[in-house]
């Protein structure tokens, strides 16, 4: 299934309609919340009223167009062909079918079982809807699967049973649950559904998890531990008010008690006040029963006196600055009521500064959002066929968040929410939801938990695992994987000439721990740059540190970059300044074999790191050109784009150069190159210089390397369709799809890496200089970490190359 998410179009298309028909619409004068047309015979909204107006005509129109609905089954077989068809239905699906018949388990690799979760609801509970029924659910669970989709790549189906019967939804799924891996319950209300739970979880062997419940209870769960830890106080001495005694407040209750809290300690109020013993409704409800206590307090303002912990899942108003008053010193406030939480977060805040709280909305910190958690705990759940999810794979999802929250934020993830601040404190105690290192993190802590506690079918590498998790959102992992390899075989000293910088010092340290590389960084003072490594939180154990003014061999590099470039107008005095600049200093360290390769341009424009690196290095052959390739992933396959950084407009030579040095880089990597050399002519369909000099490129590479899978000129649409080369040009030698991609010219190739990686899900790693006699290559200026960690790779792998080649 393909859960694909409609653009949001909706606003754009309110304004485009005001504009065109002006009469028509009119708007208030609200700022940036005028953007919603509003009839002329209407009053004036309020800003608040004129939001949500708004916003209920957006998500109108985006559930509506252009497409209904929200998700759609996409075939994941080819099905064009009268042979796809007896395939994938009658004959050929008897044979699957007879060996399903013969073992159930295999089911799981015939089908999509093994992936397929359902998302089912009786419509009783809706997030803050209420009992609105099941049909009115289904776009909640039809959300539920694009986040299912979006976040863990897990398919769904949305099942809404018309039914508040509890036996009778237990029936309906318990009947469809050979369909599934796994069964996500939801929105149904309490205290049913402690009750399908329950038998569900007893007689399916299945995966079944109420998210209201656990995943609620997970993800706050993992807040507490933090924000426990920032406040300094012991879980188990922790006095704590739960607001709420429905599904969600009973189960983080509960899960708290797991975590150590101290079940005496707890304090539960419902709509009546507090639970306490003599009130009279004590043996109503089983789940509540434990949670009554002998207490004097009646009310939730007494139940916050002295109180350590507020956990909201109630009502917006509830908690008033006046209560938040006489909760003790550093009080922790977890108010989820949904929309609004039990307190506003700067009315909490403004009571009591010391506090660290936490709630239900995106636009104050520290959300809890449950998205952070069913995605991966069904991710690791299916991954090892479990027969449940039972609490020691909880209790590993919490502590799996709550650790994440204290590592380094990925750069990326503090763009997706434009805070470049982002860091472990009070007002950062869980991961964002679009942190893609928890699916890593949390997925495999629920797998290997799964299998220490007996659970599951499966006994899995959970390094290996946590690798093909990483690849799931790392797209260069997949292809850098021989890379990575080769490196850590030999793995070669890699200068950074711009050590001071926060990326540098995050990448160097992971370049050691994965012994990619042994990395040597370029400092005015090592003692400063290592307290900047104790700053950032980084270890510099296994780095190398060097001050180039107190370099041993400064003068010999100093005379031998002056006898480089003494007759290109290079004093001896100019020469010493130059290599003052650490991009000159790393490169002649390079060539001088003090290091084996270098990485730069984090900082700088690509011509800052390639003129040092062609004035000192030099191409491998006098009189020879160097060129940059790109890696670029698109749709799981990896295409070469050269030359896309140097040779503005190569003649036929040239491009012979580029084709073979592209090619033996890709060798390097252990790839294939399969080569189109591209133009807007197909094997001579028009005679022109342009084009000519494609031709007389491809016959010469053919001479020098006749093993090579290479043809052209041709258009990119003809090389990667193969009935229209079997069709019309049978004497082409593209027998498979091409992955290395020459262009006539720097324009061609620019032009197209950047309209493929903008106007697709295309990602690229480069460039990458090729035709230098030692390996210095480029990063993109404020490239991120992961692309630095990719390029000293390559960077040693190139060296080590070199080395084996006796050079």
């Amino acid at each position: 299934m393909n859960l694909g998410i409609q653009s949001r179009r909706a606003a754009a298309i309110f304004v485009d309609l005001a504009k065109r028909q002006p009469a028509k619409y009119n708007f208030a004068p609200l700022g940036e919340h005028c953007i919603f047309p509003n009839p002329v015979n209407n009053k004036i909204m309020n800003q608040e009223d004129s939001k949500k107006e708004g916003l209920r005509k957006a998500a109108l129109y985006y559930h509506e167009f252009p497409r209904r609905g929200k998700i759609e089954v996409v075939a994941t077989k080819p099905c064009v062909t009268q042979g796809d068809l007896s395939l994938a239905y009658t004959p050929g699906v008897a044979e699957p079918c007879l060996e399903i018949a013969r073992d159930p388990a295999l089911a799981r690799r015939y089908t999509a079982k093994g992936n397929l979760v359902a998302v089912v609801s009786n419509g009783t509970a809706v997030l803050g809807l209420g009992n609105i029924g099941a049909l009115a659910g289904k776009p909640v669970m039809e959300g539920k699967g694009i986040l299912f989709k979006r976040f863990a790549d897990i398919d769904v189906f949305d099942i809404e049973i018309n039914s508040e019967d509890p036996d009778e939804v237990i029936r309906t799924v318990k009947n469809i649950s050979p369909t599934f891996g796994g069964i996500n319950l939801e929105d149904i209300k309490a205290p049913e559904c402690f009750y399908i739970e329950e038998t569900l979880k007893r007689e399916l062997d299945i995966p079944v998890f109420h998210d209201d419940q656990h995943g609620t209870a997970i993800i706050s769960g993992a807040a507490l531990l933090n924000a426990l830890e920032l406040a300094d106080k012991e879980i188990g001495g922790v006095k704590l008010v739960v607001s709420g005694a429905g599904a969600a407040g009973i189960a983080c209750a509960n899960f708290y008690i797991t975590l150590g809290v101290n079940l005496e300690n707890i304090l539960m109020v419902d709509r009546k006040g507090v639970l306490w013993e003599g009130r009279g409704d004590e043996d109503s409800n089983k789940y509540k029963q434990k949670f009554f206590r002998k207490t004097a307090a009646r009310t939730l303002d007494d139940a916050l006196i002295g109180a350590d912990v507020f956990c909201g899942m109630s009502a917006k108003g509830v908690l008033t600055p006046e209560m938040l008053q006489q909760m003790a010193a550093r009080p922790i406030i977890v108010a989820m009521a949904n929309p609004d939480p039990e307190i506003s977060y700067p009315d909490a805040r403004g009571a009591r500064p010391d506090a660290i709280m936490a709630t239900g909305r995106s636009d104050y910190p520290n959300q809890v959002n449950n998205v952070l958690g069913f995605p991966y705990i069904f991710r690791g759940a299916l991954d090892v066929e479990a027969t449940t999810i039972n609490e020691e794979m909880k209790m590993a999802a919490a502590k799996a968040l709550a650790s994440l929250a204290k590592e380094e934020v990925p750069d990326s993830v503090k763009r997706a929410y434009d805070d470049m601040s982002l860091t472990f404190g009070p007002d950062y105690i869980i991961p964002k939801p679009f942190d893609y290192r928890v699916l890593v993190t949390t997925a495999s802590a629920v797998a290997e938990a799964a299998m220490l506690s007996g659970v599951a079918r499966q006994q899995i590498d959970i390094e290996a695992y946590r690798e093909s998790l990483r690849e799931k959102v790392d797209w260069s992992r997949e292809f850098m994987r021989n890379i990575y390899i080769l490196a850590k075989k030999a793995p070669k000293r890699i200068v950074f000439p711009e050590a001071d910088h926060p990326k540098i010092i995050w990448a160097a340290s992971e370049i050691v721990q994965e012994g990619y590389a042994r990395p040597v960084l370029l400092a005015k003072s090592k003692t400063e740059l290592l307290q900047h490594f104790e700053e950032l939180r980084h270890s510099a154990e296994g780095i190398e540190i060097i001050e180039p003014q107190n370099w041993p061999h400064w003068d010999s590099y100093v005379k031998e970059y002056y006898r480089l470039r003494q007759r290109k107008g290079v004093t001896l005095s100019q020469a010493d300044y130059d290599l003052r600049n650490f991009l000159y200093f790393g490169t002649m360290m390079v060539q001088q074999g003090h290091a084996d390769g270098m990485v730069a341009g984090v900082t700088v424009n690509y011509v800052d790191v390639l003129r040092p690196a062609l004035q000192i290095i030099g191409p491998k052959k006098v009189g020879k050109l160097v060129a940059g390739m790109y890696l670029l992933q698109h749709e799981r396959k990896t295409y070469v784009f050269a030359d896309a950084a140097v040779n503005i407009n190569p003649d036929a030579n040239q491009l012979v150069e580029i084709t073979l040095l592209a090619a033996e880089e890709m060798e390097r990597m252990k790839i294939e190159p399969r080569i189109a050399m591209l133009s807007f002519s197909n094997f001579g369909s028009v005679r022109s210089p342009e084009t000519d000099k494609v031709r007389e490129a491809v016959e010469k590479v053919r001479i020098l390397r006749p093993d090579l899978m290479i043809d052209g000129p041709v258009q990119p649409d003809v090389a990667f369709n193969p009935d229209i080369l079997a069709e019309s040009y049978p004497f082409a030698n593209i027998k498979r799809r091409p992955n290395l991609l020459i262009f006539p010219n720097l324009d061609a190739a620019n032009i197209s890496l950047r309209l493929v990686r903008h106007m697709s899900s295309a990602h690229s790693i480069g460039p990458l200089i090729v035709g230098l006699a030692k390996p210095i290559h480029m990063l993109p200026k404020g490239g991120e970490v992961e692309n630095i960690i990719n390029m000293a790779a390559i960077t040693s792998v190139d060296a080590q190359s070199l080395e084996e080649n006796g050079r």
